[in-house]
């Protein structure tokens, strides 16, 4: 049996809450909906994460920082362990976190389904600074594969725009 700390699964998930996604950080891993589960047992602690997408780069990262959080606060044998269905889904994103991700200069998902999501270019995306709708798709991809680079035409910024999954 492995000793762990006296911390309870809602001690460690208030934890996890400092845990940011090292691509966006303005929100941590559940307010993006990545964090599935805290299992607690007499081997250790394994938390179950889904991620954004499959192959998303940031995840090796965020696996070594919940491992280094978790050992610095007692629990001995922490592991991550990735969950892949269902699928991550823009959906488990909420109104909060949409409008941190705004305010971050990143156009949040528009819809709680994927409506035209295959047409990214026919989505009024609006523009995260001004709130102009007239902006135009200028790549499908931006600083990574989950995001599209739009342009307003208003205030001429360009801005990324987190794709509805």
């Amino acid at each position: 049996m492995v000793k762990t700390t006296s911390l309870t699964k809602t001690d460690i998930l208030n934890l996890l809450s400092e845990i940011v996604d090292p691509e966006i950080p303005v929100v941590n891993i559940q307010e993006m909906g990545m964090l599935r589960d805290v299992i607690l047992s007499s081997d250790g602690c394994e938390v179950l994460l889904t991620p954004t997408y499959t192959g998303c780069p940031a995840m090796g990262i965020i696996e070594q920082d919940i491992l280094f959080l978790l050992q610095q606060h007692g629990i001995q044998n922490p592991s991550v362990k990735l969950i892949y269905t269902p699928a991550w889904t823009t959906d488990w994103m909420s109104d909060s976190t949409k409008e941190k991700l705004k305010h971050y200069g990143i156009a949040a998902p528009l819809h709680s389904s994927c409506i035209n999501w295959l047409k990214p270019d026919q989505i009024r995306v609006p523009c995260p600074n001004c709130g102009s709708e007239t902006t135009s798709l200028v790549s499908r991809f931006g600083a990574t594969a989950c995001k599209a680079l739009y342009r307003c035409a208003e205030c001429k910024e360009p801005f990324e725009y987190f794709k509805c999954h």
